[in-house]
């Protein structure tokens, strides 16, 4: 009607820790007033919602303008949201539109009465002491209070590998392994993965033997130049080489050196291809090759010759894991027993890590650090030193922590709180890019399908997506799980400051199965431990 003033957009103000639906107002309590440490990255919320169909732009103003990061929150479609087993810790077990991605940029389209969401995210560089930041939305505003304390969280010392993915890239860019466009892509994600606390790599010595069905192959990404030569081999290690320099110059210390031999049992080997006398490249090692070779335990002993002096060479044998076989089960033992005695035998001066959760395989010396899942963390807890865990598909019961897109986000981020508290010194999760249905029978397109196919619930698999000209376009479950860290190393430094039993004054006794399920409850916690940090660093 004509006189009549145009209705302002609503604007809630969130934590990192809400999801915004476009059918419903946010229901979670808003929050104007934060606190953080010097050389931490803070993100919060605005959600808004308008009467017209219009473009919604926001804008943040203050001296700490320059140091803050804007996002638009885009919706993915869901269609396993979680297994029929699942507990009831979800925000829905139902299908449908989920938000997840964060797309750089201050602008969105808004239709009437839908609600969106904008991120912020405060990165170091402000000075210390107390800011306002003003947070515009096409004319109507909002302040949000910033403490900054001046103190730092110490340097990570929990060692966390996200699997990396080479054919991800390799099949969604059309790119060759390891070429020019390959590594410059591969710069890009890799970066995205040290930005957010990732400092350890899976390294693909040989194309990984992991999630692929027996008989089928995944593309083929193996940094290792092999050349048949009469009875034996050489090697040619520039790709990693190259690959080593990388990481190192994004600030990932540890590499760890690709499974030796299949998943669930060892009773393969990997896909290797190398060079015949006549120069084509050949299959040599493969599902065809048992366990009980013996020409591939004579690959293996040549091999293992050329890895050790790369690896003294560069100094890297502080820093490097190596691998059997990835998620045994009790009935696969006596194999992997098998098969470690010689992979030790000719690498036993360095590590060896698995994911599996059956304490006895530790306690025969087959694996150096067991990497239990956290629902078998407390039959390894106080026997093992140093102990890592790890989360896949299956943590979707008994209310362990995870990263599901159906999941609320303080499922995410209370495992910051439960590192710090087991004392942990490394964690696992097998799916930072992985954009393959299960098995690796085919190819995804991850903006169109997020469960792998329909086999594992959304958001298993990967935690990035892949963006225009190579770009890693993050989730917002990648920038809570780096909130998670974050309050990992607040802990680590109050029990340094105030000692250890004030810390669980704090959180309370909690345990992976056991803890609020409430997001102001961590919220709260951080407030507090910054508070505390504050009064003992002053």
């Amino acid at each position: 009607m004509k006189g009549l003033k145009a209705k302002m957009p609503k604007i809630r103000m969130l934590s990192s820790l809400e999801k915004v639906f476009a059918g419903s107002e946010p229901s979670g309590r808003e929050h104007y007033e934060y606190s953080c440490l010097k050389n931490e990255t803070l993100s919060f919320q605005a959600a808004v919602c308008t009467d017209k169909e219009e473009d919604i732009t926001v804008s943040v103003l203050g001296d700490l303008a320059g140091f803050i990061n804007i996002y638009s929150v885009e919706d993915v479609p869901v269609g396993l949201a979680a297994f029929e087993d699942s507990d009831d810790y979800f925000i829905s077990r139902e299908p449908g539109e989920y938000p997840d991605i964060l797309m750089p940029g201050d602008t969105i389209h808004a239709l009437p009465g839908k609600w969106y969401a904008f991120w912020f995210e405060l990165i170091p560089g402000g000075a210390a002491g107390n800011h306002t930041v003003n947070v515009s939305v096409n004319g109507t505003g909002a302040g949000v209070s910033i403490k900054i304390i001046d103190a730092e969280l110490p340097a990570q010392d929990l060692v966390y590998t996200n699997w990396f993915h080479c054919d991800a890239i390799c099949d969604y860019y059309g790119v060759e392994a390891f070429g020019d466009e390959f590594r410059r892509i591969f710069r890009n994600f890799a970066q995205t993965a040290a930005a957010h606390g990732m400092n350890c790599i899976l390294t693909p010595l040989f194309t990984p033997a992991l999630d692929t069905a027996v008989g089928h192959e995944r593309t083929t990404t193996q940094l290792v130049k092999v050349r048949k030569q009469g009875d034996g081999y050489s090697f040619d290690l520039s790709l990693l080489e190259k690959w080593v320099e990388i990481c190192r110059s994004l600030g990932i210390e540890y590499f760890e050196m690709s499974h030796f031999f299949t998943q669930w049992g060892a009773e393969h080997a990997p896909k290797i291809m190398a060079e015949d006398e006549n120069g084509a490249v050949i299959k040599i090692f493969g599902w065809e090759t048992e366990t009980h070779s013996s020409e591939y335990d004579g690959f293996l002993t040549e091999f293992s010759a050329a890895l050790k002096e790369f690896i003294y060479s560069h100094k890297l044998e502080n820093n490097v894991f190596f691998h059997i076989s990835d998620e045994p089960g009790a009935e696969h033992l006596e194999t992997y027993l098998y098969r470690a005695s010689l992979v030790k035998k000719l690498f036993g001066e360095f590590r060896f890590i698995d994911a599996l959760s059956d304490y006895e395989f530790y306690s025969r010396g087959a694996v150096d650090i067991p990497v239990p899942s956290e629902n078998s963390i407390e039959d390894f807890y106080g026997r093992v030193s140093p102990l890592w865990t790890y989360y896949c598909c299956g943590q979707c019961t008994g209310y362990m922590p995870n990263r599901f897109i159906a999941m609320p986000s303080e499922r995410n981020r209370i495992l910051g709180f439960l590192l710090w508290k087991y004392d942990l010194n490394g964690f696992l999760q097998w799916g930072f890019n992985f954009y393959n249905t299960q098995y690796s029978l085919d190819k995804i397109n991850p903006y169109e399908v997020t469960d792998a196919g329909g086999h594992f619930p959304a958001g298993d698999s990967f935690v990035v997506y892949p963006g225009k000209d190579g770009e890693a376009v993050c989730s917002l479950r990648l920038k809570v799980f780096r909130e998670a860290l974050q309050d990992m190393r607040a802990l680590r430094l109050l029990e340094k400051l105030a000692g250890r039993e004030k810390v669980l004054e704090i959180t309370g006794d909690i345990t992976f199965r056991d803890y609020p399920h409430d997001p102001e409850y961590i919220l709260r916690v951080r407030e507090t431990v910054n508070s505390v940090i504050e009064n003992k660093t002053a």
